[in-house]
């Protein structure tokens, strides 16, 4: 019987597909620093899922503070809005009196602290002009700095 080159190549074809596959298995085995590949991947997964656990109480520790700062601006825009409603009835109020002058007598509010300034024609107008002011709800207290300066 006659072999060819190809039939004789067959067995050493077997033997080095032998080989590499033993080679391989032995690697997935392999231990690096104690460690298997299959436990090296199951530390991956623990490092990644403690990562990203981090992650998701970092965010929620940023949303409590952002909510905290939104709670505090929102305040401080409400007394603004507080201030100037005040500030406004107020004077609406001080026009409404004959003896005072709206358009001359100048109405600051800082948390709810009216400041009156300008002329008063007499010192009864200028008490009336601070209890008018007090009338005001959301006013704690006036400061009336009107000068008394008869016209």
């Amino acid at each position: 019987m006659k072999t060819s080159q190809t039939q004789m190549g067959r067995p050493l074809l077997a033997t080095a597909c032998s080989v590499a596959l033993l080679l391989a298995l032995t690697a997935c085995n392999k231990q690096d620093g104690g460690k298997t590949v299959g436990q090296s991947v199951d530390s991956g997964i623990a490092k990644t899922e403690q990562a990203a656990k981090d992650a998701g109480n970092a965010m929620k520790d940023a949303s409590k503070d952002a909510q905290v700062a939104g709670r505090k601006a929102s305040t401080s825009v409400g007394e603004k809005i507080d201030d100037m409603t005040i500030t406004a009835k107020v004077s609406g109020n001080l026009a409404q009196d004959p003896d005072l002058s709206a358009i001359k007598i100048n109405v600051d509010t800082k948390d709810g602290v009216v400041t009156l300034n300008g002329p008063a024609p007499t010192a009864a107008a200028k008490d009336k002009a601070t209890a008018i002011a007090k009338g005001v709800q959301g006013v704690s207290s006036v400061n009336n700095q009107l000068m008394v300066t008869p016209s």
